[in-house]
């Protein structure tokens, strides 16, 4: 994995891995944006109006802009890498994505649910560690294609094993807006969670999380 030659051909196989998804699956998921809450006088009545049941959830939900770049509407409007471009919160993420030129890949690619790693899940990683990994092209693919789920999974599909597009499995675990990753799956070691859920771009439902996963050796 560390040769140049091998590294091309990890690239080729996640290429083609991106690639068969785009043909796998071509049922269409209705994007939805995110309804802002507008203060009442009557707190009673506020609080007896139940929450939609698609709309995004977790405590750093609060932290995304109102409207505008990064906000739910505007993730909603486009594909999932480029609403990335527009969260304040998912920068490294980003600077990731296209250090491993799967922007356009993920950008094209129907239906997805992508575990999305927070800033504060790099700086989690030790320095040397991430500095390592950034170096490694190849590495660098497996890890992020290894956070990328064919098919957008609902919250109560979150629970369970699933098949990533780098060909190996992760599993979740939790219940109603409580979701976990243990932590022998991470690169820091420390168990993930998910922190605002159920974000819905064009082509993807995006999990934010606190941790960057481990992919299998």
């Amino acid at each position: 994995m560390k040769r140049p030659l091998r590294h091309r051909g990890v690239l080729v196989t996640a290429a083609a891995s991106l690639a068969l998804a785009l043909t796998a699956c071509s049922s269409g998921g209705s994007s939805s944006t995110a309804a802002s809450s507008t203060p009442t006088a009557n707190a009673s009545a506020a609080s007896s109006t139940p929450a939609a049941p698609d709309a995004p959830f977790g405590p750093d939900c609060a932290a995304a802009p109102a409207s505008g770049p990064g906000s739910f509407a505007d993730m909603a409007q486009a594909p999932v890498a480029s609403a990335a471009g527009g969260n304040p919160a998912l920068k490294s993420l980003v600077q990731a994505l296209t250090t491993a030129n799967l922007m356009d890949s993920l950008n094209t690619t129907p239906e997805l649910t992508v575990l999305a790693p927070a800033d504060p899940a790099f700086a989690a990683v030790p320095a040397d560690q991430l500095k390592a990994l950034m170096g490694d092209t190849a590495r660098l693919t497996a890890t992020l294609l290894h956070h990328v789920i064919q098919g957008r999974l609902t919250p109560d599909q979150l629970v369970g094993q699933h098949t990533t597009l780098n060909n190996d499995a992760l599993t979740i675990e939790g219940s109603g807006q409580s979701f976990t990753i243990a932590g022998e799956g991470t690169l820091s070691g420390s168990r993930a969670s998910v922190i605002c859920g159920n974000v819905r771009t064009a082509n993807a439902t995006v999990y934010v999380i606190d941790q960057v996963l481990k992919p299998a050796q």
